[in-house]
């Protein structure tokens, strides 16, 4: 009797573990994390368009002193900024000559440097950076902010003998801070530099 009833208890706790493993809910399988690429610790800025600075123009209308003067020294760039060399170049003229300016512009100083009296000139309509043109050694006729019309005197020539052999006006150019010719502000019928052109063969029988 006793064997019968273990045998039942014992047959009924096996249809109940058999039939809760059969209901069991599967515990669900973890999904990976996303993979976030890590930033760029030093990442490279787009590099920027170059700016191409402007072409001198010929835009002068006169000469700064005189009518085609004789150039004592021409302009001789400099191999590194600092390198030396001519920035500008050296024209003959007497003391008491008048200074003109070549072309319109506003008077960016007129004062003295380093014992020397200096003009120096924004010239208008030149692209950008703008041109400016500097006149020394020169006692100005005209002060800081003046607006210039081409060929206008701006002031008269200085003695100067430690510059050039006898005087001289030193005539400079620059587009921000590289030096320019200051001669290539000539146009050719001024500086004398007559355009090339074709002459007519005569007595040359054609082919």
């Amino acid at each position: 009797m006793h064997v019968k009833r273990f045998l039942a208890l014992l047959l009924g706790l096996l249809l109940t573990a058999t039939a809760s493993a059969s209901g069991a809910t599967p515990s669900p399988t973890p999904t990976p994390a996303a993979t976030v690429p890590a930033p760029d610790p030093d990442p490279s800025p787009s590099p920027s368009p170059a700016t191409v600075p402007s072409p001198v123009p010929a835009i002068a209308r006169s000469w700064p002193v005189g009518t085609r003067p004789a150039v004592l020294r021409g302009w001789e760039p400099p191999a590194t900024p600092y390198a030396r060399g001519h920035r500008g170049v050296d024209l003959a003229a007497p003391a008491g000559a008048p200074v003109r300016a070549v072309a319109a512009g506003r008077v960016l100083f007129a004062g003295r440097v380093a014992g020397r009296g200096v003009v120096s000139l924004e010239l208008t309509g030149v692209g950008t950076p703008p041109l400016r043109t500097t006149y020394e050694p020169v006692a100005p006729s005209v002060t800081e902010g003046d607006e210039i019309t081409s060929a206008q005197p701006i002031g008269t020539l200085s003695p100067m003998t430690s510059h050039c052999p006898t005087t001289c006006l030193h005539w400079g150019l620059r587009r921000d801070e590289t030096y320019l010719n200051p001669l290539s502000l000539l146009p050719s019928w001024l500086s004398g530099r007559a355009p090339s052109r074709l002459l007519p063969v005569l007595g040359v029988p054609l082919p």
